[in-house]
């Protein structure tokens, strides 16, 4: 089934605590998307915001919280032009949800991740770096 979200509200701006760049801009979503549409928005938004100055403080992670667009670290500088980049990117990623449903997008087999996962695990340092030389 295609997944299709849309923003049905005008942008609210919070303050981040001294010592963080820019604020916290939230956009209201028709609904919460899946985490394939979370993912596909994150992806175009980064693709939007490549090239353009003053988005290195930009937090394009976890873009998707609930029902809303979280874009945090924003300046005044970046203001200009975010609401079409946004619209671009939601209509981008609608369009790429309909063509390909979270159910039909082919994976990677599973056993190929948990060989790298293995690899790098066993190359980690936990928590003391003593503890793992005695061991």
């Amino acid at each position: 089934m295609a997944e299709e979200h849309s923003i049905v509200g005008p942008a609210r701006g919070e303050s981040l605590p001294v010592g963080h760049v820019g604020v916290r801009l939230r956009i209201p979503l028709s609904g919460a998307p899946s985490r394939r549409w979370s993912r596909d928005l994150s992806a175009r938004l980064t693709a939007e915001f490549t090239g353009h100055a003053n988005v290195g403080h930009l937090v394009l992670n976890d873009v998707v919280q609930g029902h809303e667009i979280v874009l945090a670290g924003l300046e005044g500088e970046e203001a200009d032009g975010l609401a079409e980049a946004v619209e671009r990117a939601v209509q981008a990623t609608n369009q790429a949800c309909a063509d390909a449903p979270d159910e039909s997008v082919p994976l990677k087999p599973q056993h190929e991740a948990d060989a790298i996962a293995r690899t790098v695990a066993e190359q980690q340092r936990l928590g003391d770096t003593r503890a793992s030389r005695q061991q």
